[in-house]
């Protein structure tokens, strides 16, 4: 699984003039689920966004975890993020899960965040999102979890 997580004073995720989730500071990951992916990198991706140090302590290093601020998660599906881009000038999918398996995964991805991190919001699989937020920082990092 590949994220790319951006550390936030503010985001929110909209489909159709519907506001489905809104986080103030904390992390807005973009999370895309590759053909190999399974639940166990599901996992390890979660732990990862969790316990990644990107917020400052009080001598301003980046030493503090979402955990520690007890800040707010928003997890968007993108699937475009698993794009292969090595090449020509339109992006490639090839390396991206079926909907149907990229559908389970994400839900599977999901129920664990609630489950472990209450203060979670989401985005809507497959949906037109509109996303918005105010990058804090600008703090942003790529995370990638393999089998």
């Amino acid at each position: 699984m590949l994220t790319i997580i951006q550390r936030v004073t503010q985001a929110q995720v909209v489909v159709d003039n519907i506001t489905l989730g809104k986080i103030n500071q904390g992390i807005m990951a973009l999370v895309a689920i590759e053909k190999e992916d399974t639940e166990k990198e599901a996992k390890r991706l979660l732990e990862r966004i969790l316990n990644y140090r990107i917020f400052a302590d009080e001598n301003d290093k980046m030493n503090l975890s979402l955990r520690d601020i007890q800040g707010g998660l928003l997890i968007i599906p993108q699937f475009t993020l698993a794009a292969n881009t090595q090449s020509g000038n339109r992006p490639s999918f090839s390396t991206a899960a079926s909907p149907e398996k990229g559908l389970s995964l994400y839900k599977h991805f999901s129920a664990l965040a609630l489950h472990t991190y209450p203060s979670t919001q989401f985005g809507q699989f497959g949906a037109d999102m509109k996303v918005s937020l105010t990058n804090d920082g600008p703090v942003t990092f790529t995370l990638k979890t393999s089998s």
